[in-house]
């Protein structure tokens, strides 16, 4: 059985807090993009194997999340039997993109359909879910809000169909721990200055709930709101990240000055996607990049990993 585990970007991210249990409260919308992903051959066999091949991934074989899947499923579905999996890594590691995750819930669901386990889409999430945050995502694969450590997905009518995305991916990795604690960090500092400005406590949720990604998502947003509802579908960990890492804020301003119609860094980063409107009646604002190159961007000197452009279904 051959699947393609596809990617994910993240359409607005905003941080809410830390929980007791260590993880952090969220709000975004995941969008499925199909046009990247890894492959994924996963066989019944004698005995267990593993082979990859394609990009590296930045951990041992056994803390592939594939292999992590496997060993999860097999435990509680004592019916699965030895696998040879052979798996090429298309989408970057550590890229903001889910690719890992991906990978965990495919897996998820080639064994379920070549074991005959007979699990639900809801059951094959419930599974996947202690294995990463929008792993359950995955088993869906259709845009959601998501909420709580992003477990929590409530499937919306939104759709991109028609835009021209590009996602650049440059020689950086942001650890996900340092970007939620430069979010939290910020978002004190802004609760301090709250406290000061304001005595009266309620006057400040109340500025802070005028500002929620899921109010605004469950009002059926369209993609006229990218641009309209910019201070709100953002992304939290650019306030943090891009003064550390420029060159990631260089990028986003150049797709903007290119014509993107919204921009922003995909999860805690580092690919920074942009969305072009692909038919050129629909605004002033529109490039139609074909054979996108570094120099439609005037990014030659960042030399990315990564330069994906296709029109999204």
């Amino acid at each position: 059985m051959i699947l393609y585990p596809n990617c994910k970007i993240n359409i607005g991210l905003r941080v809410i807090g830390k929980r007791e249990d260590g993880y952090h409260n969220l709000e975004t919308i995941f969008y499925p993009v199909m046009g990247l992903y890894d492959v994924l051959m996963i066989t019944a066999a004698g005995k267990f194997s593993f082979v990859q091949d394609g990009l590296a991934v930045d951990c041992p074989a056994e803390d592939n999340l594939i292999i992590k899947c496997y060993r999860h499923m097999q435990e509680r579905y004592p019916q699965i039997g030895n696998v040879s999996i052979r798996f090429t890594k298309r989408i970057p590691f550590g890229a903001g993109l889910g690719g890992g995750s991906s990978d965990a819930a495919h897996t998820a669901i080639a064994l379920n359909e070549l074991f005959e386990l007979g699990l639900t889409r809801e059951q094959l999430a419930a599974e996947v879910a202690p294995l990463g945050a929008d792993c359950a995502f995955f088993i869906y694969n259709t845009p959601c809000l998501a909420e709580g450590i992003g477990e929590v997905l409530t499937p919306i009518p939104f759709s991109l169909s028609g835009f021209r995305l590009v996602m650049l991916k440059p020689d950086i990795h942001i650890s996900t721990r340092e970007a939620y604690q430069g979010v939290l960090q910020a978002q004190n500092q802004k609760f301090e200055i709250i406290n000061q400005k304001f005595e009266i406590i309620n006057h400040k949720f109340e500025i802070i709930n005028h500002k929620s990604l899921a109010d605004l998502v469950r009002q059926e947003i369209t993609p006229i709101d990218l641009s309209r509802h910019g201070d709100i579908i953002c992304n939290d960990f650019e306030r943090t990240v891009f003064p550390a890492h420029p060159e990631l804020a260089a990028i986003k301003q150049r797709l903007l000055d290119a014509g993107a119609y919204y921009a922003a860094m995909s999860g805690s980063g580092s690919t920074i996607y942009a969305l072009f409107e692909d038919d050129p009646e629909k605004s002033e604002k529109t490039v139609t990049p074909t054979d996108t190159t570094l120099a439609d961007f005037g990014l030659t000197d960042l030399e990315p990993l990564l330069i994906f452009n296709d029109v999204l279904d």
